[in-house]
């Protein structure tokens, strides 16, 4: 069944979050039906702010099953509008809001920003240039906001999720088709890639990203992960529904895909946490869990860039680093893959 599409595609987050998130209750995820949700972000209040507006350094930890993240919070800094996206390049952060596409330096201050169209769905910056996804469209600019091209999608029915671009090639979810697109980068439409188990997309958490010269992406209905080479052949997939860790809970999950260093890291929503798992889906460890993550029941969109994890949430971007002292105590300090992440600081 295909699910049912706002026809104006203006929907926004917070109008998301007011009328039909997921609900967390009692442990478990109460999905919501009848309509196509679209992924959102919440703000993480809980940590305490600086009077310029940064949040100050804590060590971040959970009670929950005696849970402690070898992360500790570094900083963070506010933009004016809500995220829609987020991506580096080198050490400039680009950033998506409604209409608008900003680049900042690491620290936060602007460098500069152009306009772009509305519904932004997904960003990506590959070689100078800026591939942002919307709905029914490709548009690719260079780092200084000229248009270089575009194209619309190769279905009427599409409805795009995420993007990921790889040499000569880019990859497009589409939550309504239920099947992944290549196309050229110059935009030529190469073919569609189907999961030989088929993908159920309840909502709009249809991750994918490129990782080890193939591509990974979530298959959400079935809480699950699946690998193909860039040829669009099935490899392997893992992981199964439920709430505990290495896990994936609620009615669709995970929501966001990144690569670090050989592992793959995902965020899922209803219980928002990110995690490490191996290529071949073993479990490594849970990096941030909700209560790092300020809470809420919406997927945390997320990028590694070197040594940190960089998290946004509503308007805010916020840093966090490894702690050696912080994950003596975690399964990250017996971790054996040689992960930049781990570099860590002591304070």
């Amino acid at each position: 069944m295909k699910p049912e599409i706002n026809n104006n595609r203006e929907l926004s987050r917070r109008k998301f979050l007011r009328t039909c998130g997921s609900v967390v209750a009692g442990g478990s995820i109460l999905a919501v039906s009848g309509m196509l949700m679209h992924r959102a972000l919440v703000q993480p209040e809980n940590h305490s702010v600086g009077s310029n507006g940064s949040q100050s350094d804590s060590s971040v930890q959970s009670g929950e099953g005696g849970f402690k993240s070898p992360y500790k919070l570094a900083s963070s800094f506010k933009i004016t509008d809500s995220i829609e996206g987020f991506e580096f390049s080198g050490d400039r952060l680009i950033v998506a809001t409604s209409k608008k596409v900003s680049v900042y330096n690491l620290s936060g201050d602007l460098l500069h920003q152009f306009a772009a169209g509305d519904t932004i769905r997904d960003i990506v910056a590959e070689k100078e240039m800026i591939y942002v996804l919307y709905p029914t469209r490709i548009e690719v600019f260079s780092m200084t906001g000229e248009r270089l091209r575009e194209w619309e999608a190769c279905s009427e029915e599409s409805d795009y999720c995420s993007l990921a671009v790889v040499p000569g090639f880019i990859f497009v979810t589409d939550a309504s088709n239920k099947n992944i697109c290549k196309y050229t980068t110059e935009g030529g439409f190469v073919k569609f890639i189907q999961s030989p188990e088929g993908f159920i997309v309840p909502s709009y958490c249809f991750g994918i990203t490129y990782a080890n010269g193939s591509i990974f992406c979530s298959n959400p209905g079935r809480h699950r992960v699946e690998n193909y080479t860039l040829e669009g052949e099935f490899i392997a997939s893992f992981g199964k529904s439920g709430a505990a860790p290495g896990n994936f809970c609620g009615c669709c999950n995970p929501v966001y895909l990144s690569f670090n260093a050989g592992e793959i890291i995902t965020s899922e929503k209803g219980i928002p946490r990110i995690s490490c798992y191996s290529p071949e889906g073993v479990f490594r460890t849970i990096l941030l869990d909700s209560k790092s993550l300020g809470g809420g029941n919406v997927a945390f969109d997320f990028k590694v860039n070197k040594d940190k994890i960089y998290v946004a949430a509503n308007n805010k971007i916020s840093t966090f680093q490894y702690n050696l002292q912080a994950a003596t105590e975690t399964a990250c300090s017996s971790c054996s893959v040689d992960c930049p992440l781990r570099k860590g600081i002591n304070i």
